[in-house]
């Protein structure tokens, strides 16, 4: 008997448990249960995309942008090692390294021509012109020339004094003259040259060798002096 009230106790406190259970599923209602799992569903998408999304390339959020393939981070580059200015350029080195007004010409100031003039009372002279060189403004202080032919005293010419004029300007197109004869002495004798060494004065370190239009019987040569009349140039023994 006791057994049999024991089974029915047991049975009766399980069906109190069941309808327990089905009163508290009704209370929530089938909506509220189905946006608790809804709920639950989202969260749990919510954590697995924050743990497996990784940043993109370009994170705009940071504002650093991962180059291009081909381009470089470096926007110089290497263009060897140039700044992009060029240096400056020097002048001047063929004007004998002088600019301005007022300054004794040297002779590596100056461009010279010679030219073979007929003259039949001397039987012709070596008419020299001489320019400054672009640029250039100087003067002839000194007034006759130092001219000679070889580096022997017999082919030095001496000065003969026609022309002069001290001093001569020399600019632009100015020119001074001077006139060479290089014989003098009557008879065959004398030594054949091809050109001629001429400086403004003895001492100058840069002296011009011209050469003559032809080869030139050398024998007591003379020079004038200085001057910018072609025609006060003939060399004259007197």
């Amino acid at each position: 008997m006791r057994s049999r009230l024991a089974a029915r106790s047991a049975r009766l406190a399980l069906a109190a448990a069941v309808m327990t259970a089905l009163a508290a599923t009704s209370a929530c209602g089938p909506q509220e249960s189905k946006a608790s799992a809804d709920s639950a569903a989202l969260v749990a998408s919510s954590s697995d995309r924050s743990g497996s999304e990784a940043p993109s390339g370009n994170d705009k959020s940071t504002g650093s942008v991962t180059p291009a393939k081909g381009t470089s981070s470096d926007s110089t580059g290497d263009k060897g090692g140039s700044s992009g200015s060029a240096p400056a350029k020097s002048g001047g080195s063929d004007q004998g390294g002088k600019s301005g007004y007022g300054q004794s010409c040297g002779t590596n100031d100056l461009n010279f021509t010679v030219n073979w003039v007929h003259e039949p009372e001397i039987d012709g002279y070596y008419l020299v012109a001489a320019k400054a060189k672009p640029g250039i403004t100087c003067y002839l202080d000194v007034n006759t020339p130092s001219v000679s032919f070889g580096s022997g005293a017999d082919g030095v010419a001496s000065p003969v004094g026609q022309g002069g004029e001290d001093p001569i300007k020399l600019t632009g197109s100015a020119t001074a003259y001077t006139g060479i004869d290089v014989k003098t002495t009557d008879g065959e004798g004398g030594t054949e040259f091809g050109s001629v060494i001429i400086a403004v004065t003895e001492d100058d370190p840069d002296p011009a060798e011209l050469e003559l239009p032809d080869m030139a019987t050398v024998d007591k040569p003379v020079v004038t002096n200085w001057s910018t009349q072609r025609d006060e140039v003939v060399p004259r023994i007197i």
